[in-house]
């Protein structure tokens, strides 16, 4: 009974505390309202900044302009007050940041100042859609930044009745993921000899600046066919590397890449008897000819020693590169043989070790490939380089399931001639075929 009453009592003080609390004066609370309401403020004080580049432009003028054809640092500066000795000192230091002799001709630049009669405060200069330097004129900083991204997943597919190269474009795929493409398929499909009919489908990411897609950062999945023979391209992490597997669970990387070359035409192959177009007679090519514009890329096609870089009258620019005690390659008539390729240097594959050209004895900006194997030169279209590991026994499983959700993804990407029946009748082959 003792409990009950205090139980009542317990009850009629909660009601009576909060009958007070609602009527009570607001005078202390008012101080604490405008106090939050003061704090409240100060962002939307702040919000009003205006910011570019990461620099507060309030109360400054942007002046916003493209590089003219040999204009320099201090033709662009001197209009906008910046004295001799400023710019001067900014050319000095800038060369560990960026070099001002790289400024080049179209790109944009951007200029903060604080009036017409005053020295410019920031001089911003974008070598590329996606970076800007920043060249800060009071403090003499310098330094480089990259603009905000965004990435965004894109699939594409077609059917082959050119090339690889024009039926890509016409789905609006660029060079740089062809590029991706024809090395990720360089050791299953020969690209010089598709047949028309041949298919392709990709997803792949895109990387946008400012709403335009300035690059590709990387193939998430793929699928080409080839006179009817399907090779699957699945990402899958093994041993704490993510590599591409066919639907079979064997490896699509190779110790080398196929081509030296990004995509481009094979113009001569390996022959024993060719005629010579500037010797003029017949003897053995036992090379393979690249065809393409001067100043092109070459890449090691693996990792490796260098072992000569230099020139003769035959081979003319050209850089040689020792892989294994099995592998070795040679890459001839370069412009110019890449910025630190000597003797002793160390390679990894894709790096860039020359230039196309047409040094020594050739016709045209060409490269000439060759290709050793224990110390004989074989053909090199015609080598079956092993892959690297398949897939372990152990992932066998994980991998089974992420085969089933790429082949879901893959079939969402419809091409012409292709209906959801047809596809769904190659995926259950495919699963029967890899299960057997």
């Amino acid at each position: 009974m003792k409990k009950k009453w205090i139980g009542m009592l317990a009850l009629v003080g909660v009601a009576a505390a909060i009958f007070l609390f609602q009527n009570r004066p607001f005078s202390s609370d008012n101080s604490k309202l405008e106090a939050l309401s003061e704090s409240d403020s100060i962002p939307e004080t702040a919000s009003t900044d205006a910011f570019l580049y990461g620099i507060n432009v309030t109360g400054l003028n942007i002046v916003e302009g493209t590089v003219n054809k040999n204009q320099t640092l201090a033709s662009i500066l001197s209009p906008f007050n910046v004295p001799y000795q400023i710019i001067d000192a900014i050319a000095k230091k800038s060369k560990e940041v960026f070099d001002v002799r790289g400024i080049a001709t179209n790109k944009k630049f951007t200029v903060l100042t604080s009036g017409d009669s005053v020295p410019a405060r920031f001089f911003i200069y974008e070598p590329n859609p996606a970076e800007y330097v920043v060249f800060d004129l009071d403090s003499l900083e310098i330094y480089k930044a990259e603009k905000p991204a965004e990435y965004r997943t894109r699939e594409a597919g077609g059917v082959i009745e050119t090339s690889l190269y024009v039926d890509m474009v016409k789905q609006g795929i660029g060079p740089d993921l062809i590029d991706l493409f024809a090395d990720l398929y360089g050791w299953s499909v020969d690209f010089q000899r598709l047949q028309k009919g041949d298919k392709f489908k990709v997803q792949f990411e895109e990387k946008l600046i400012d709403g335009e897609v300035v690059g590709i950062t990387d193939i998430k999945l793929a699928y080409f066919e080839h006179m009817g023979e399907p090779y699957h391209a699945i990402p899958f992490e093994q041993n704490g590397e993510l590599n591409f597997f066919d639907q079979h669970g064997e490896s699509l990387k190779k110790a080398f890449l196929r081509d030296p070359l990004k995509y481009s035409r094979i113009s001569s192959r390996y022959s024993l008897r060719r005629f010579h177009p500037v010797q003029k007679r017949y003897k053995a090519h036992l090379g393979t000819d690249y065809a393409a514009p001067t100043g092109t890329d070459i890449r090691s096609v693996g990792d490796g020693t260098v072992v000569e870089a230099r020139y003769t009258s035959a081979n003319g620019n050209y850089v040689k590169i020792k892989h294994n005690g099995t592998y070795t390659t040679q890459y001839l008539h370069m412009s110019k043989i890449g910025k630190g390729i000597r003797p002793g240097t160390r390679v990894r594959q894709g790096q860039v070790i020359g230039y196309v050209g047409s040094t020594g004895l050739a016709t045209g900006p060409h490269l000439c490939f060759r290709f050793w194997k224990n110390g004989r030169q074989e053909d090199w279209l015609k080598e079956k380089i092993p892959p690297s590991e398949p897939i372990l026994p152990q992932n066998r499983m994980a991998f089974e399931d992420k085969k089933a959700e790429s082949l879901k993804l893959l079939a969402a990407i419809m091409i012409p001639g292709e209906t959801p029946e047809l596809v769904a009748q190659k995926e259950a082959m495919i699963s029967v075929e890899s299960s057997e």
